[in-house]
């Protein structure tokens, strides 16, 4: 059986919540010390983006957290598989995620992030899908919100596949 792509989010709604979501943080980060940090490997895509349009200065740097064994379903056993590199210490750090969905690794990651003692950590989504939400987390800036259904394109994979879309699609087997 073939699967199915079904158009969610075209490349200029994407642009839109992107310029949108970029304005919002670079008016709340104005002349404060912002460490972005994006959750690879579905980030990628939407950081480069995100960064691009921002009009403060950053500092970027990547952590992998491996949830997924493969396929669409998280195993909820979360571990770092590429820690960050940046000194966040007295810092406003900004975590960066393609998509929530679970929640436990947002979770997961907040209480990381706090050996670091950040000034401050704030959540930006592109997606926050609530269907599967396990644990509340915080998400502060969301582009936009999905109640179910798997997605695939703009960073976004189902076994490591369909990452290069330049649109969001809800897959279908």
């Amino acid at each position: 059986m073939a699967e199915e792509l079904v158009p969610v989010l075209s490349r200029s709604e994407i642009a839109d919540t992107v310029k949108s979501l970029a304005q919002r943080i670079s008016k709340d980060y104005s002349g404060k010390d912002l460490c972005v940090i994006g959750v690879l490997n579905g980030v990628f895509v939407f950081l480069a983006d995100l960064v691009r349009e921002l009009t403060v200065s950053v500092r970027v740097d990547f952590i992998r957290l491996a949830s997924y064994d493969s396929g669409n379903v998280s195993s909820g056993n979360i571990r770092a598989t590429k820690e960050i590199e940046l000194d966040i210490k007295d810092r406003d750090v900004l975590v960066i995620e393609d998509i929530v969905d679970s929640g436990l690794t947002v979770d997961f990651l907040l209480r990381y992030l706090e050996q670091f003692q950040p000034k401050s950590v704030k959540v930006c989504a592109f997606i926050d899908k609530t269907e599967r939400r396990e644990v509340e987390v915080p998400v502060d800036y969301v582009g936009h919100v999905v109640e179910e259904g798997f997605l695939v394109g703009y960073g976004l994979d189902y076994d490591q596949r369909y990452r290069e879309l330049p649109e969001i699609y809800h897959l279908k087997p």
